[in-house]
């Protein structure tokens, strides 16, 4: 009745392979990962991952010093570095960002805190514009 590709637990993270950092854990060096990503300890690197369905949560005890380049990114944590989100970026309202955030959605929580820019990219689409008429173009 379920498929395990549709099928979302409870923390909203798709199912499947989930990685945890766990707190009082200093990592220190890039990280490249599929599936999921909770950090509740210290990143010292850049994290990536490549497919729209890869997320990471920066949980309000983690901290990353690094860019982060995820579909999904979920602060509610501190982050120096910029965050590169295809698909979506929540800050939750202990987020402490220290950089600029690349995204295509965006969600931020009262309380949350940026220091940075706010750069939109939009999705990419099939439609294509109508050519312009002969006689407008002069």
């Amino acid at each position: 009745m379920f498929s395990s590709k549709g099928f979302k637990n409870d923390s909203g993270f798709s199912a499947g392979t989930t990685t945890l950092i766990a707190a009082g854990t200093r990592l220190t060096g890039d990280i490249s990962f599929t599936g999921n990503l909770e950090i509740e300890g210290e990143v010292i690197g850049n994290i990536s991952a490549q497919g729209d369905q890869a997320r990471v949560r920066v949980l309000q005890s983690g901290s990353v010093k690094g860019d982060i380049e995820v579909a999904t990114i979920i602060v509610n944590g501190s982050v120096k570095g910029d965050l590169h989100a295809s698909e979506l970026v929540e800050l939750a309202a202990k987020a402490v960002v220290e950089g600029n955030l690349h995204y295509n959605l965006i969600g931020i929580e009262k309380g949350a805190e940026v220091v940075g820019s706010f750069v939109y990219h939009s999705a990419a689409t099939n439609i294509t514009e109508f050519p312009t008429d002969r006689d407008e173009a002069i």
